[in-house]
Parts: C-alpha cells; structure tokens; sequence
C-alpha cells in the first residue's frame, strides 16, 4: 500500500451540531500573545470601497485533539475513568471522565460552527479495546470515530495488533477474513479520515504502508500533518502484528517531510506522534511551563521535539496516557506547542493555530493550548448512544457470562498491583495444568489494561466479574506459555526490568505467588535487583538449577525489553490469558465465597 501524498477527501459531508454543557476552560501552556494586527482571527476583513469581504491576513484555526482512545466507547471504569484537577489553593480532586457519548458532545460543542476546525488524534484509537469493540476487532470504534468527524490520525503501535493487513482494512474497509460482516447484508465501510503511517515502511517497496501526511484545506489556509508512531514499536508488539514492516526514527521521517510539504507550498505543519512525555504532576491541568519551557516533562518526547525541525508548528502526542499543554524549545530554541489528552476519551485538548496568509505560516507565539475534561455532566450524544446500544445486543450474550466473583476492588495500579498477582497467580495455575512441574509464573505490566472494581458495571450484582469485564483486562488474546530457565536467566530477566531499554521506565513484571525479591529503586540499573533476596518459596534462586515459568506469547517472544524471554527452552503453548483468567476465576470463587484483592506484597520495593 504506497503513500499517495495527495489531500484527503471525506466521503461524506461534515455536520456540526451546537450541543449545551461544553466544559469550562482551563488554559495552561499557553504562549505569550504575538502582537498581530487588531483583526488577528477575523476570517473576513472589508475591502475599502468595494463593500465586499475578503479573507484577512490572520485566520485563527481551532485544532481539537486527543489520543490513545483504545476503543473506549463506554465510559471507563474504575481510575482508568477518572482524571485528577489541580485547584487554585493547590489541592487537586478528581472527576469522573470519558466515554464517546461525552466525548462527541464536548467536541462539537467546542466546534459550534466554526468552518476553521480541525479534529486529530496522536494514535491507539484501537488496540487494547474493551469488549464491545475488541470482539468485533474494532469495528465499532472506527464507526465512531467516523461519528465524532476525527479528521486525521496517526498510528500507533496498537494499530499493528492484528497486522498490516487488518490496519488497512480498517483504513479502507470489508469485512473480516475470518469473522465476516458482523451485520447481515452490511458491508464494513473502513474509516471516513486518513490513518498517517509516514515512519512505517514495507520491508519490500521501502514505501509507508499508509499515508505519511495529510493536508487540511479551507478558504486559502493550509495545514499539512505528519503522522507517525514511534520507532520501538516492535519491542512493544508482537513479532506477527510487525512483520514485514520496518520503522523509521521519528524525528528524522518528520522532518524529511516537512521539507516535502514546504515544497509544495504547505508551511504551516502539525506533527502527530505515537511518542509521549511524563508531566510532573498527574494533574490534567498542570503547567508543565511553570518554571521555563520543557522543565515540567521528561520522557522521550522531549528529545524528539527538540530535535523536530522548527518547520514544524505544534506537536501533538501520546502513548504514555499522561496530560499536558505545554512547550519544548525547538532546535532554534524558540517555544512550540506539545500536547497529550491522557487517554480513553476522558480528555481534549483545544489548541489555537493563528495562520497567517501572507507566509503561510503559523504564527507560533500567538499559539493558545489547554486540556478540557470529557466531563459525564453534559447531555449524552444521542447517535453514540444509539452506536453502543446496537454493539452492546451483538456483545451481550458472551460479555454478561459470569466468570468469577470478588469481594473488592482488584485494581491495577502500582509498582506490583492485585490485578497483577491474579493474573500471574492464573497463568501459574493454568502452566500447571499444562505440566505440574511448572514453578512461577511472569506478567508483563502494559499488557494489564484495567482492574476489576466491586461495584455493578450492569446488571449483573456486586462482586461479579463477567467476562467483558474480563475481556476489559485483558484483550490482547495472547496464549499462556511455558519455557524452561536456568535460575542465572531467571536473575537476567528480573534485571531486565530495570536496565537496558528500561532503565529510564521500569517495567516491572508482575509474580505470582512464590516469587519474593526486594527492588532497591535508590539504586541504578541491574543492581535495583537485590540479588539475595530472590527467592522462591523461601528457597533462593539456584544459578545452575531449571525453572518452569509460564509467561504470555508476547513476553516469550522477548517483548517489552526482554531479550532473555525469547531464549527459553522446551516451550509448550497452552490457551490464551484471557481463559486462563477466567478459568482461575470459576474454580477459586464463588457467590458466597468471592476471591479477595491479593495484598500485592510480593515485591519489597525501597526508594
């Protein structure tokens, strides 16, 4: 599928509806105000003695953007539906936030009818998907994407969960290979926005799968945006979701065409990146620029955007899930606009672009950016409703089974979480199942998308976990398996976590019951891993001795900066995590006797 670097046409019209209850404005990271002209913004000006309009030299362009949506079209639960607010006497509090019957209503209120709007994504629309769009390998987001009028976006690395090929069956449409239409007679239309891949090559034509950018025009005024996700994106996918594909540097694919668009007249560029920052604060509406451009965030954005040639107007971002508008000196230190809208739907961010006609340009300090809650207070969209309604019939006969029962909130938060000892305790049981001589099982902390809370989510009672609930947990489909390691590996995987490609971002794997160690975080790199401590059942590790460990498919294929993973030995493939969850579940509760939140003592972490 070679680029076509041409403006992309909508099949269909866009519609603007003027809805009540926008969300009240918080503006942070927002620039000094340029000194333009008193007329900054007006779209028309009067020509002397003629008494007809003309376009004036300032046109303020209102670009609406989030990211990282992973097909939550209901309103999340738990923490993963909230957002943190930091108050004016410095305390914070939180607010309920997201699903897509609030998301449309929020955006098309800040729409109104503003001919000079632009909706854009920073990639993850789908992939990691509740059950309602996952089991429908996320049909049902891209129809409401289609609904909410997303204009463009970027991949990212869960958009190659299930490969090239699905990707572009999502971009272009037809249905399923395997599953078909899942509506009798009606043919899957594939997205009405592009999906920008500029940095993801076929191996073969050296060519992007996709589009590498778009260009939005409107009465003279020309934006073009480059979309790309970020280059470790098959350390964070499975080996099949990336075959034949090859991933360019960020920075370097960016400003390659960058120089393209400005040579066909397009000045004015927005990139998209599947690449984030970590704010100082979880507040939603932190300033990150409280004491300088940049100094409130770190993360591998910053050296992307400081490197991103100044060509390039405003960046919008994701994958890390966190908030922030603020800015990152360019490489010829001036400020520029880089924003992340959390994730799940349960933020926007509502930037000002002031373009300019005479150079085509933005004027970059006249730039204006704040994150807005998706609060649940606003009227509902009632064409969302209506699009989970009908999903939610086709999903309910499997997701309302019950597959377990707890007696509190399991959640998924933490260096070690609850949610991250069941699933472990799970997968051990399950490898035992498969070869009683299994000895421990490892979860890799990302492929955990949600805990299970207490309260009904439905009709189902308190306490119930149902299998959409389940599936909620964990959607990947990946298989348990089984390999053996020498207790010398055992100790290299544990290192692991902390040195390598994740000594900046530990990814600390979750254990099951068993494994005990301590994590010394005032420590740097493999020496975190306080090596005495490592034990199983009480007894330490044995370098020379072999170990049974069940981990998932994507673990045992090295992911996530775990190159010792992929070295196993005698692997045997059992079922996917999600029965091996489900599976634990049946045969260790009851309605009278649910399983309690494990204590998530496992791992003594000292900082």
């Amino acid at each position: 599928m070679p680029a076509t670097p041409q403006p992309y046409h909508r099949r269909r019209r866009r519609t603007r509806a003027l809805l009540a209850g926008a969300a009240g404005l918080v503006t942070v990271g927002a620039l000094a105000a340029a000194a333009l002209p008193a007329n900054a913004g007006d779209s028309s000006s009067k020509s002397a003695g003629k008494g007809h309009s003309k376009p004036s030299r300032y046109q303020d362009v209102q670009l609406l953007s989030f990211n990282d949506l992973h097909g939550n079209l209901e309103p999340p639960s738990g923490s993963s539906g909230r957002v943190t607010e930091l108050q004016a006497d410095g305390t914070t509090k939180t607010i309920d936030a997201g699903g897509v019957e609030y998301l449309a209503t929020h955006l098309r209120t800040a729409r109104g009818d503003n001919p000079y709007s632009i909706t854009a994504a920073g990639g993850d629309m789908v992939g990691a998907s509740p059950l309602i769009s996952g089991l429908f390998h996320d049909e049902p987001t891209i129809e409401a994407l289609n609904g909410l009028d997303l204009d463009v976006t970027a991949v990212g690395n869960h958009e190659f969960d299930e490969g090239a090929k699905e990707l572009g069956r999502l971009q272009n449409g037809g249905c399923h290979p395997t599953d078909g239409c899942y509506v009798k007679g009606k043919k899957f239309k594939g997205a009405d926005f592009p999906y920008l891949a500029a940095n993801v090559l076929d191996e073969k034509t050296k060519k992007p799968i996709l589009k590498p950018y778009w260009v939005w025009k409107n009465n003279g005024v020309k934006i073009g945006f480059i979309g790309v996700t970020l280059e470790d994106t098959p350390g964070v996918v499975s080996a099949e979701g990336v075959k034949g594909l090859k991933f360019k540097d960020e920075v370097e694919t960016i400003n390659k065409y960058a120089k393209e668009l400005e040579k066909q007249g397009v000045k004015s560029v927005v990139a998209l990146i599947h690449e984030g920052g970590l704010p100082a604060s979880t507040a939603y509406n932190y300033n990150c620029d409280a004491a300088g451009g940049g100094s409130g965030i770190s993360g591998p954005i910053v050296d992307i955007a400081k490197n991103i040639t100044p060509k390039v107007d405003a960046l919008v971002t994701g994958h890390t899930h966190a908030a922030y508008a603020c800015t990152i000196p360019d490489p010829s230190g001036k400020p520029r606009t880089v924003t992340s809208a959390a994730s799940f739907g349960r933020l926007y961010t509502d930037t000002t672009l002031t373009y300019d006609r005479w150079t085509g340009d933005i004027a970059r300090t006249a730039v204006r950016s704040a994150n807005h809650v998706v609060t649940r207070t606003v009227a509902k969209a009632a064409d969302m409703t209506d699009l989970i309604a009908r999903w939610n019939t086709l999903a309910a006969p499997i997701g309302n089974r019950a597959i377990g029962y707890i007696s509190g909130d399991v959640n998924s938060t933490g260096t070690e979480s609850p949610m991250g000892d069941l699933i472990a305790d799970a997968q051990l049981a399950h490898g035992k199942k498969l070869d009683p001589e299994t000895d421990l099982a490892l979860m890799n902390p990302g492929g955990i998308r949600a805990g299970l809370t207490y309260a009904a989510k439905g009709t189902e009672g308190d306490g119930v976990v149902t299998y959409a609930e389940g599936f909620t947990v964990q959607p990947f489909s990946n298989t348990v398996n089984l390999q053996n390691f020498t207790g010398a590996q055992l100790i290299s995987v544990l290192q692991e976590q902390v040195s390598g490609t994740n000594a900046a971002a530990p990814k600390v794997l979750q254990v099951s019951s068993g494994l005990t160690y301590t994590l010394d975080l005032t420590k740097t790199g493999a020496a975190r891993i306080v090596l005495d401590s490592v034990k199983l059942n009480g007894a330490a590790i044995d370098p020379a001795a072999t170990y049974r460990v069940a981990t998932n498919s994507f673990l045992a294929g090295g992911g996530d900066g775990f190159p010792t993973l992929g070295q196993g030995t005698n692997d045997l493939v059992g079922s996917d995590d999600l029965a091996a969850l489900a599976e634990y579940l049946t045969a260790n509760s009851t309605a009278t006797t649910p399983i309690a939140p494990p204590a998530a003592n496992r791992i003594t972490v000292v900082q």
